[in-house]
């Protein structure tokens, strides 16, 4: 299986519910680095998975909905906990959205599927895996 990885980054606030999550029950902030990964069985007929620069493209779109917002605040996560895990999901559905529009080219149809990981540090991150 080959792969590209595009990075961005991710800024955002939220709160959790539930015990679990300590004093992050809190209103508190975030900043991910963000790695989305595309692969593919074999190489198009130029030889890539897909555009550098067009998934580069599309991550940061994606991001940009996201960055600088109080996640508490915005309808789509009305009553979800905006874990790691879920947020890697969220990036990766609605890059897997791009993809399909094919804003990320029509050689991209082909591709197997995608990876999303949120690093929270240096020593954490969570990540989200799903097939096109």
């Amino acid at each position: 299986m080959f792969s590209i990885t595009v990075r961005d980054h991710l800024m955002v606030a939220h709160s959790f519910r539930g015990a679990v999550f300590g004093p992050a029950q809190r209103l508190h902030g975030a900043t991910y680095v963000v790695d989305a990964a595309f692969r593919r069985p074999e190489l198009d007929v130029d030889n890539i998975v897909v555009d550098i620069g067009l998934a580069t493209r599309e991550l940061g779109a994606v991001v940009a909905e996201l960055t600088y917002r109080n996640l508490d605040d915005e309808p789509a996560f009305a009553g979800v906990n905006t874990s790691t895990e879920a947020l890697a999901r969220v990036i990766a559905d609605r890059l897997a959205d791009r993809v399909h529009a094919g804003n990320l080219g029509e050689g991209a149809r082909a591709l197997a599927g995608i990876t999303v990981t949120l690093h929270e540090s240096h020593i954490a991150w969570a990540s989200y895996e799903r097939t096109l």
